[in-house]
């Protein structure tokens, strides 16, 4: 809605916070639609926020939080949002069908997708995070594993490099589930490193679905790494917590979104 009359600068930044608060991302045209003020005035209030604490300046808008991801230990983000990935992952082990040949990148949300499976079949899984095939081992159907070897990342327990990446011509599986650490509107989704990412963009070659698995604090953040655009994803599986102008923008791109 246009606001005609012209607010002062604490009105302004006021109404910005609130649409903040609203929809966790703002975006400079629409503020200025919305504002009747000119792109110029708007980023000089989004740099005044930001350092203030109030917002994150990113490209063409600001966000509520930090919009760069950082490494983290295996162990430390499995106790993160544990809860929403159990879900996410329990979802997404239901488009797993017997006979199914599958790629499961790496990441703890993934690693929940692989202690929920459940099938009578047959099942072939390729992966190369050593803690997702850990997690099938378990299992007590008849799962196929096929681990590449590569370089292997401490921090997420999954390989990269040249003779993963070359490993993977050699299969064509009907889907992959993905795990990022960054997905956003504008750049499309991401990881912290970009040998994985990498790595990542050659199962999305070798796959006829690509079905992303993020929790909700993912959306708005860039990792160093970028995985690929939206055109490249099928389905994006994730928590209650996304905004529904997230969910919005996304199907609008063509992504069907299942919110557990």
């Amino acid at each position: 809605m246009l606001i005609k009359n012209m607010l002062n600068i604490a009105e302004r930044h006021q109404v910005i916070i609130n649409k903040l608060h609203q929809e966790g991302y703002v975006a400079v045209v629409d503020l200025c639609k919305e504002l009747n003020v000119s792109p110029v005035t708007i980023r000089k209030d989004l740099k005044l926020l930001e350092e203030k604490g109030l917002l994150f300046k990113t490209h063409g808008g600001a966000t509520q939080q930090n919009p760069y991801t950082v490494d983290r230990p295996v162990n430390e983000k499995e106790k993160i949002q544990s809860v929403e990935k159990l879900k996410i992952g329990t979802e997404a082990a239901k488009l797993i069908s017997d006979n199914d040949s599958i790629v499961i990148a790496s990441g703890t949300t993934v690693q929940a997708l692989a202690r929920a499976i459940h099938i009578k079949g047959n099942l072939m899984v390729v992966t190369g995070a050593l803690n997702v095939a850990m997690e099938l081992l378990k299992l007590d159907s008849n799962v196929e594993i096929i681990q590449l070897g590569g370089v292997l990342r401490k921090s997420s327990t999954s390989v990269t490099g040249n003779y993963a990446e070359s490993a993977l011509g050699d299969f064509f599986c009907s889907k992959l589930f993905l795990g990022v650490d960054g997905i956003d509107l504008e750049f499309g989704l991401t990881t912290t490193n970009s040998m994985e990412a990498q790595l990542n963009r050659e199962m999305i070659k070798v796959s006829q679905k690509t079905i992303v698995l993020a929790d909700s604090t993912k959306f708005g953040r860039r990792g160093f790494g970028r995985i690929c655009g939206f055109e490249d994803v099928d389905q994006i599986i994730t928590d209650s917590g996304v905004s529904e102008a997230t969910v919005k923008a996304l199907q609008s791109m063509g992504v069907k979104v299942t919110i557990v």
